[in-house]
């Protein structure tokens, strides 16, 4: 039989190596969240850069067509 230090060193052992492993599924479930957060707001920024791309395209066609007709203007006088 062992004796009773060494089972009480390999207790010991076992304890802290059950801490790491909960410290590590809590730190997994962590960033499990914190990713779909990320995500979600990636998602979403995405979504308002596509936004931001349309109505900039569409200010570019109006400045352009205000310019064309501000030409046309200048040429007729």
């Amino acid at each position: 039989m062992s004796k009773p230090s060494e089972q009480n060193s390999s207790q010991q052992t076992f304890d802290i190596l059950e801490e790491q492993v909960k410290a590590l599924i809590d730190t997994c479930a962590y960033l499990k969240e914190e990713n779909r957060l990320l995500r979600t707001q990636q998602e979403r920024l995405q979504e308002e850069r596509a936004a931001l791309m349309e109505k900039n395209q569409t200010a570019r066609s109006r400045v352009g067509a205000i310019i064309t007709r501000l030409k046309s203007l200048e040429a007729n006088t």
